[in-house]
């Protein structure tokens, strides 16, 4: 960017001037982003130019970039077989009404069993072991009763899954407050759940959703009727937020729905039939989108109210079309995002941040990288400790943008290849790879990040290449003949 010309204005180039020298600054002070990224270079990413920070680039080295990998047909079909035969998720529809209370417990004792190994607090203390009992005597497993009717609620405000029934930060060594071990998940405004149980506060609620089971606040639950929850996802007409995240316009006059972050891929109905001369929530809709968002009242009931959200704002009318482009150009909306485990730092973890990019397209995907990589929905290129190491690189050459890579605990996305190496976009709280020195450099990449594969390093001895277990790809229409 240049500076702006002064022409005949002695202010004028005043302000030319310390625009230049503000510049000029800048450069000095971020060299690693303001010129080519050297494999050598202290501050530098192993093979990364600056360059490959822009999704058109990668993009462009795409023999059919936009292509239909999946209509919209297909991706029905896709999401059908995903609910028949995987495992991890779950019909809450189907679940019996009234609910017998030895399921309930299964469902709560499997996900909150006393910790097995020490817990540290934020200021690195020892968790005390009378803290966690107490948190086992909050689960109130013995108020479940023989049977309870079945209720049904949806999500006001994007909202953590824990664990226990406590927002209490736990992490496995002293220093290390980025991975809380009580942070399961998230689940956003107008997600579906079951209500299970409730904690002896009853502050928290035990909640099933569509690819989750955990504890979620009383307070980001309305309970509604079935019909009411169950149909929220399928009224129209609806748009669906294709930016990373967008919000709600600020509103006084509706505290409830005021400023709500809307992360990628939720479907959101549109308010229909309103008064075209009046305000909503204090403000004239025609520059905005009005939207049906769940709120919870006083008595924890379940109503709807209108939500503005500008048209200014990264959002559709409808599903993304699934193409290689639109796959790589919503991966990169999170580019630089903070790695947040579990949906923490109101951001999201490797395996989220996958199933928000393939959500913008109407698809579902398990929560987790355990599930997502055995998923028998998706076509599996599985790989064994001791496969020849020419199979794993005929893998990784073949990788086509969107496929996903999966080594234990993590998951990148493929978006191309260049000088030889497979490049992945991925949300990482870590990163290595070997220095000049032939030396482990610790990156703490700690974000979404643009990496190659092939440098990357699961420990000392082995490559991600040497540990991945499987690659995902979605099953897609046959490539047409001709045409790019």
């Amino acid at each position: 960017m240049n500076p702006p010309v002064a022409r005949n204005n002695p202010g004028g180039r005043r302000v030319a001037a310390l625009a230049a020298g503000l510049l000029a600054g800048l450069v000095l002070a971020l060299p690693a982003w303001t010129t080519p990224a050297r494999e050598d270079a202290a501050t530098a990413v192993v093979g990364v130019r600056l360059p490959d920070l822009d999704p058109r680039h990668w993009i462009s080295r795409l023999e059919q970039p936009h292509r239909i990998i999946l209509d919209r047909e297909g991706i029905a079909a896709q999401n059908a077989r995903m609910r028949a035969g995987d495992p991890s998720i779950q019909d809450i529809a189907a679940l019996p009404d009234p609910l017998p209370g030895n399921l309930v417990r299964a469902r709560v004792e499997k996900l909150s069993s006393p910790p097995a190994r020490p817990l540290y607090d934020e200021q690195g203390k020892a968790v005390p072991a009378r803290r966690l009992s107490a948190l086992q005597r909050e689960l109130a497993l013995d108020a479940i009763p023989a049977s309870r009717p079945l209720r049904y609620g949806l999500v006001v405000h994007r909202a953590a899954l824990r664990t226990f029934p406590t927002m209490l930060r736990v992490f496995s060594s002293p220093g290390d407050t980025d991975i809380d071990r009580f942070q399961e998940s998230a689940l956003f405004p107008g997600d579906a759940v079951a209500v299970l149980h409730e904690s002896r506060d009853r502050q928290w609620l035990f909640v099933a959703s569509e690819r989750y089971s955990a504890w979620i606040e009383a307070r980001h639950v309305a309970i509604g009727t079935r019909e009411e929850v169950l149909g929220y996802a399928s009224r129209t007409p609806y748009i669906v937020v294709t930016g990373a995240t967008v919000r709600t316009t600020y509103t006084p006059e509706e505290p409830r729905v005021s400023a709500l972050q809307l992360d990628m891929g939720l479907r959101l109905p549109l308010r229909t039939g309103l008064d075209p001369l009046r305000t909503v929530n204090g403000q004239h809709p025609y520059a905005s989108h009005v939207v049906d968002l769940p709120a919870r009242r006083a008595d924890g009931g379940l109503e709807f109210v209108p939500a503005l959200i500008p048209r200014s704002a990264d959002v559709a009318e409808d599903y993304l079309p699934l193409t290689p482009a639109n796959l790589i150009t919503q991966a990169f909306k999170f580019l630089g995002e903070r790695y947040g485990w579990g949906h923490s730092y109101d951001a999201r973890d490797c395996s989220g941040f996958v199933s928000e990019v393939y959500r913008s397209f109407g698809i579902l995907m398990p929560r987790n990288t355990r599930d997502q990589a055995v998923s028998p929905a998706l076509d599996r290129i599985g790989f064994e400790a001791g496969d020849d190491p020419a199979r794993r690189k005929a893998a990784v050459q073949g990788l086509q943008a969107g496929d996903l890579v999966y080594i234990p605990g993590h998951v990148m996305m493929a978006i191309g290849h260049r000088d030889g190496m497979a490049y992945v976009i991925h949300d990482t709280n870590g990163g290595g790879w070997r220095g000049p020195d032939g030396k482990r450099v610790s990156a703490g990449l700690n974000g979404v990040s643009v990496t190659p594969l092939e440098p990357l390093l699961f420990n000392e001895g082995e490559t991600y290449v040497d540990r991945m277990t499987s690659i995902q790809r979605l099953r897609p229409h046959p490539l047409p003949e001709t045409s790019k």
